[in-house]
């Protein structure tokens, strides 16, 4: 009898965990979206989705060519912006932009997603300049207008998504990646954590959807589209999960080499990784999509 109440105890979370996830935010049409990264890509993707759904979306480009691009094939209602998180100055002007935007009505959702390269290879072979390199966008400048823009997410109590590539939860490879990946995630946890208390909810969605080596693409999920539901979910549920996990990647190996003992998932990445070459004369390193 006592294994029974245990099973159904279970069985009635699974079933009351279903139903909740399935709640939705009323009345969202109109409510404003700030998306990074939408020149190409997820962002791109994300923005022409959400554009679609009805959503006022504000989409940071880093190219004029891509602002305009975006433009071409969306709603009169999306706007574009030109950023750069390297760049303060422009933070600052994009936060103008938004607030101008919204008009007093406060920001319902903040997409972060990383764009760019990073250069990668063993840590002896980079300079601080190649950690700066990608620190200063994919960590910092990610944080700094998100800290901008909080003023505007609580007045809204609004959504933060991150999108944080699964390769991240395992430093597999030297330079800034893995460290950025890391510190993004450490930064939404403790964000979710605070914002909670102003009615600001926070999301991560870990993914993987491209790799450079065929030996890595083998274990790569490369349906976009289950990013875009993550995303989406992240935003319009009344719930919304602490993580998303998009692709069977995401999911299991990913999350399990994280997991697993350092052994194991050494031996896993020595499997799929490069070794050095025999010579010690240095060689050029490698840029990884962020």
């Amino acid at each position: 009898s006592l294994h029974i109440a245990v099973l159904a105890s279970i069985l009635s979370l699974i079933i009351y965990w279903i139903i909740r996830d399935r709640y939705r935010v009323r009345n969202l049409n109109g409510e404003h979206v700030f998306i990074t990264g939408c020149d190409t890509g997820l962002g791109n993707t994300l923005a022409k989705w959400l554009d679609k759904k009805g959503f006022c979306v504000i989409a940071a480009c880093a190219t004029e060519k891509g602002s305009q691009e975006l433009r071409c094939c969306s709603s009169l209602s999306l706007k574009t912006v030109n950023l750069n998180l390297a760049d303060s100055n422009s933070i600052a002007r994009a936060v103008v932009f938004v607030t101008e935007q919204t008009a007093g009505k406060g920001l319902f959702g903040l997409v972060s997603i990383p764009e760019g390269t990073a250069p990668v290879g063993p840590t002896d072979w980079l300079r601080i300049e190649d950690f700066h390199s990608v620190l200063d966008v994919s960590l910092l400048g990610l944080i700094e207008i998100t800290l901008k823009l909080l003023p505007l997410l609580k007045k809204a109590e609004g959504r933060v998504v991150n999108l944080i590539n699964a390769k991240g939860l395992t430093a597999f490879v030297g330079g800034g990646y893995s460290l950025s990946k890391w510190g993004m995630e450490a930064f939404s946890d403790t964000l979710r954590i605070e914002m909670r208390h102003f009615g600001v909810k926070v999301s991560i969605v870990e993914h993987d959807i491209k790799a450079q080596r065929s030996s890595v693409k083998r274990l790569c999920d490369c349906d976009i589209s289950n990013v875009i539901k993550c995303m989406e979910h992240a935003l319009i549920a009344k719930y919304p999960r602490t993580r998303y996990r998009a692709g069977w990647d995401a999911k299991f190996f990913w999350l399990f080499l994280s997991y697993a003992p350092s052994c194991l998932s050494d031996m896993l990445l020595r499997m799929t990784l490069p070794a050095p070459a025999e010579s010690r004369r240095p060689v050029h390193g490698v840029l990884m999509n962020v």
